[in-house]
């Protein structure tokens, strides 16, 4: 377990001082969000008058969303990164040294999962300007859910990154999962505002229930049912993930 610890903070250094070095990418990734929140933001005020949708702040529905769309999206496309390593021989000098496999793959899902968090810390800080307030325990609670979202989708990106070795086909796979996610856990509004059928299919995506956790977070319900089942969730596709993303790195550079 040492060993693992150890090798896993090695990898992670590396892949953080990288990040630093061109720290462009990580402002690009978070101005999504933040276009959301400046521009599709102030058009929950009169939505929120509409019949279903949740009590409370409208800022309270919609930033929750965007900071699972920030866990997902933010960690979903690292899996090129790692391509690009692959192909230029990085994982073969990797493999040659006597470094842990597993935290070969571990210290890169670490650096996303620090990065993740410092963007859902900058997008809350600008909410806060458009009028959100919350506890800072809520601040708090959030984030480990957006932790858990980024650490699951790194280690599901990286897989299929090092399966696949080919942007062409991993930027079409990707967005075919995130789209159905985007549109059916109600990441943008609230699930209880569309027609039964859709919400029937809602019911059946496993992130609507994290959406879910994350605003019952924002309104201070820490130990409601709705967060348990979600963040047990999440627990649950980060434990997957990385089983499936550590199998997936020790079959490919065998």
């Amino acid at each position: 377990m040492r060993r693992y610890i150890h090798d896993s903070l090695v990898v992670f250094r590396r892949s953080m001082v990288i990040s630093l070095q061109n720290p462009v990418w990580v402002l690009v990734s978070l101005m999504q969000p933040i276009l959301y929140l400046a521009l599709f933001g102030p058009l929950l005020q009169a939505v929120a008058k509409t019949p279903g949708f949740p009590p409370g702040d409208a800022w309270q529905v919609f930033v929750p969303g965007l900071l699972v769309q920030l866990g997902i999206f933010g960690a979903a496309f690292v899996g090129f990164g790692i391509i690009a390593e692959w192909r230029s021989g990085v994982i073969d000098r990797m493999m040659v040294t006597p470094a842990s496999r597993t935290a070969l793959i571990t210290g890169r899902v670490l650096r996303d999962v620090v990065i993740i968090c410092l963007q859902g810390i900058i997008l809350i800080a600008a909410a806060f300007l458009f009028g959100l307030r919350i506890p800072l325990a809520a601040i708090f609670g959030a984030l480990i859910v957006v932790a858990l979202l980024g650490a699951a989708f790194a280690y599901l990106s990286y897989a299929a990154g090092l399966a696949l070795k080919s942007e062409d086909a991993l930027a079409p796979l990707l967005n075919s999962i995130a789209l159905p996610i985007l549109l059916l856990s109600g990441i943008l509004l609230p699930m209880t505002l569309a027609p039964r059928w859709l919400r029937i299919l809602s019911d059946l995506d496993p992130f609507k229930y994290i959406v879910d956790a994350e605003r019952a977070i924002f309104r201070s319900e820490y130990w409601s049912q709705t967060t348990e089942i979600g963040v047990a969730i999440a627990i649950v596709i980060v434990l997957l993930s990385a089983w499936l993303g550590n199998l997936v790195f020790r079959q490919q550079t065998k």
